[in-house]
């Protein structure tokens, strides 16, 4: 699902126990910045999924690299996209950046940082509300 904040898209993914199995499994050599540690998303979703919840990815779409919007590309094994190498993520047609379910940026591309994740929180188990901390509610 798409839906718009500040003038930008924002994802709201449903990830399967696959797609996180997938994502966790990930080497983090492949990836510029597999911890977060540029602060491209709230204190509260550290970890891997960079996430509240792991089932739920809330991700900003605009690629960090000149602003384009990348595609879900969450199929694994994609033969334009690495083949066997490819998890699933996002890919920027644009320059060739590429980001996992997390939006995690992989290493060699030309974005420098991860997709953004907005502040949200979750009303109830339906309704996120992006642009408000959790512990704003």
């Amino acid at each position: 699902m798409t839906v718009e904040w500040r003038g930008k898209p924002v994802w709201i993914v449903h990830r399967t126990a696959e797609m996180i199995e997938r994502t966790q499994g990930i080497d983090p050599s492949r990836l510029s910045d597999p911890e977060s540690t540029v602060p491209q998303q709230p204190a509260y979703v550290s970890g891997q999924l960079r996430s509240l919840r792991p089932e739920i990815g809330v991700l900003v779409g605009i690629c960090t690299h000149l602003g384009c919007s990348p595609t879900f590309r969450p199929e694994p094994g994609a033969a334009d996209l690495g083949g066997d190498s490819w998890p699933g993520g996002y890919f920027c047609p644009c320059h060739g950046s590429r980001f996992d379910l997390a939006g995690r940026v992989f290493a060699n591309v030309p974005a420098p940082i991860n997709l953004e994740v907005p502040p949200y929180r979750f009303d109830s188990d339906e309704i996120v509300v992006i642009g408000e901390d959790e512990e704003a509610a």
